[in-house]
């Protein structure tokens, strides 16, 4: 949780390991932003930082609209039977109190398309930038109706198989563009998982 101390040793007993790799680990952590290490006081779990889900958000939105389309223009059917299966899977996991595994699925039918484009190299890059988007998705769909992210990835789907580019583009951006109704609700909601001075500013 946001604001949780965690402890070197605490956690080199858990997993029966010396406090090394679990330095190396926090250290990773920190750059990552899920992690904030304060000199001679300890270290925390890092809040959410408002700005860098916006940034995160505005950068994915550009390149999965580019994705989108270049995949509506001549969708194979091989990625069209990954979709639909992807789909279906989302709707089997839809309910429940723990949403990763819709997000896992989430996270499968963005890289299908992004690798359908021949864009795997880029959906890499943008992994360490959506670090926080992340952490915003998971209280969204934790907090929300997942329907309506499903019904999201359909409108997607059925403007691939109608090979309709434009369609495509609109629904990935209407998609992306949800965060932005949500975030100030759930910071609102849970203002001690962001960061004060962000949280205040929503």
């Amino acid at each position: 949780m946001p604001g949780t101390r965690l402890s070197e040793l605490d956690l080199a007993n858990l997993f029966t390991v010396s406090r090394q790799p679990v330095r190396e680990a926090f250290i990773k952590l920190a750059e990552e932003g899920l992690l904030e290490i304060r000199p001679q006081r300890g270290t925390y779990v890092s809040r959410i930082r408002i700005d860098a889900v916006t940034s995160a958000r505005f950068v994915r939105e550009a390149v999965e609209a580019d994705i989108v389309r270049l995949v509506a223009n001549q969708p194979s059917k091989q990625l069209l039977e990954d979709l639909k299966a992807n789909l279906s899977a989302q709707e089997e996991v839809l309910e429940g109190p723990e949403p990763q595994k819709f997000l896992a699925l989430d996270e499968q039918f963005h890289r299908l398309l992004a690798e359908a484009a021949g864009q795997r190299q880029s959906w890499e890059i943008l992994q360490p930038l959506k670090t926080q988007m992340d952490r915003m998705r998971y209280l969204n769909a934790r907090h929300f109706p997942r329907d309506q992210l499903l019904q999201q990835h359909k409108q997607i789907v059925d403007a691939i198989s109608s090979h309709n580019s434009d369609a495509a583009e609109m629904a990935m951006r209407a998609h992306l563009r949800q965060i932005l109704d949500d975030l100030p609700v759930i910071a609102e909601a849970l203002p001690h998982f962001f960061e004060a001075s962000q949280s205040e500013a929503v």
